[in-house]
């Protein structure tokens, strides 16, 4: 598998809603950070789903290097 593309070097701060799907991006190429948009087609890299179980805010991994996907761990800074 290849590197995926560093979207940026902070985590994405999202409000989820309870019993929402999220799919998210781990190729790093989409424009709807830090979810899917299919930029990944074609490539080694399939996005992840996640299901929200409460509302609330959750940060997102932006760096694509995470330990803990789709959640930052702080690997960015490393990068």
């Amino acid at each position: 598998m290849s590197e995926p593309t560093i979207a940026q070097k902070s985590p994405i701060p999202v409000e989820v809603e309870a019993g929402t799907d999220y799919w998210w991006c781990s190729c790093g190429n989409s424009k709807k950070q830090p979810f899917c948009d299919g930029s990944h087609k074609g490539s080694s890299f399939t996005p992840l789903k996640w299901t929200a179980e409460e509302s609330g805010r959750k940060f997102f991994c932006a760096c694509k290097h995470t330990k803990a996907p789709p959640f930052c761990d702080g690997s960015h800074k490393a990068l």
